[in-house]
């Protein structure tokens, strides 16, 4: 198969789809790569090093996608990219496409087979967000301190506090992999942690591991409208596999909130667990909504693209080679968590919690395998 990886164009976008390592790979299994000029730069790759796995490199996006079956990219097309899209062509990426029912019909209508990191799911797992959902749960913490500050109209209290002076207090909502590295970070800033959640167990293995600053509360609407004005930094980490994102901090809630507290909404890629959150870029991280700090960046982990390259090809490089050898269909029949992976199909919508927030029809991409081959006639 080829497989080209081009270059992210989305605003401040770092990352890169593949690194050397998983070249030698897909080269290795009879596979041809290709990658666009100076891809991986910002990731510490250069096109020699690129060159020296096997990769054939070329010009511009362009070439990329008219002669590659198989798009292998970090970030979701963006509109310049809409038209390079080709029938039958495979985009392997994040795609968070429940707050993005533009890009869903794009790829309805180009029919493409478009996979998403975000939902390929073993079990419980999600193993290809969980490297992000790390790296963007450390870095929260460190940013919140940072918009904290009074130069940046934050309450100005420091996240650790000093000696003879309290702390920050953190919320933290949510008890998955976001919220266990924000916790993590945040008390070993110093902070007084408070994580909600709502899965017993989640929360009772955090009080495992976490140390003594760090305390549990079960996640309700009482509870956080009672805990909003305690608090100097607000935390959203929910995320249910393709859904969008509940408003869990609704507009009226902001009015219980410090002025000057801050606001970093990690769910705004699944559109946002905050009512009043709006994507931000890293060239314009943050707002203010009646006083209150908003940092909602949509690709946190882009602007530590030599970590977070590494963590994320390391993490699809088994996929990537899988449907690679098996091709899209066979490979999503024989592996569930791949199957799971796949938003769109032919025209069709097959990831029901997509067709549903968009009110398109849903269909099961089992039932497209079998009854549309050729991806030809109607369901």
């Amino acid at each position: 198969m080829k497989i080209g990886i081009p270059k992210e164009i989305k605003t401040k976008e770092y990352r890169v789809g593949i690194i050397p390592s998983g070249v030698k790979i897909l080269i290795q299994s009879g596979h041809e790569v290709y990658i666009e000029k100076n891809a991986g730069e910002k990731s510490g790759f250069s096109n020699v090093d690129f060159r020296d796995a096997g990769a054939i490199i070329l010009q511009n996006a362009q070439e990329i996608f008219d002669n590659c079956e198989m798009i292998l990219k970090v970030k979701e097309p963006q509109p310049e990219e809409y038209d390079l899209l080709k029938p039958g062509q495979i985009l392997f990426t994040y795609l968070h496409l429940a707050p993005a029912k533009e890009l869903t019909k794009i790829l309805q209508e180009k029919e493409v087979t478009a996979i998403a990191y975000e939902t390929v799911q073993e079990g419980q797992r999600v193993p290809l967000l969980e490297p992000m959902s790390q790296i963007a749960g450390k870095v929260a913490p460190m940013v919140a301190s940072y918009f904290l500050s009074a130069h940046n109209n934050g309450e100005g209290v420091l996240i650790g506090g000093a000696s003879g002076v309290l702390p920050a207090k953190v919320l933290i909502i949510g008890s998955g992999t976001v919220a266990m590295n924000a916790a993590k970070v945040a008390s070993g800033m110093g902070a007084d942690v408070v994580i909600m959640g709502r899965n017993p167990g989640s929360m009772t293995a955090l009080e495992d591991i976490m140390p003594t600053n760090v305390s549990t509360l079960y996640s309700n609407t009482y509870n956080i409208e009672k805990i909003l004005p305690t608090v100097d930094i607000v935390i959203g980490a929910v995320y249910s596999t393709g859904e969008k994102a509940p408003y869990l901090i609704t507009r009226e809630m902001l009015s219980l909130c410090n002025k000057g507290a801050v606001l970093v909404d990690v769910a705004i890629d699944q559109g946002g667990c905050i009512e009043t959150s709006r994507p931000t870029t890293h060239d314009d991280p943050v707002f203010e909504v009646d006083g209150v700090i908003h940092y909602c960046v949509a690709n946190i982990p882009g602007d530590y693209p030599v970590t977070a390259t590494q963590a994320l090809a390391n993490a699809t490089i088994p996929y990537v080679k899988k449907i690679a050898d098996l091709g899209w269909k066979s490979a999503s029949l024989q592996d569930a968590a791949i199957y799971s992976g796949v938003n769109v199909a032919g025209g069709f919508v097959t990831e029901e919690a997509v067709a549903k927030v968009h009110q398109i029809k849903y269909h099961t991409l089992k039932d497209i395998i079998d009854n549309c081959p050729n991806f030809g006639g109607t369901i």
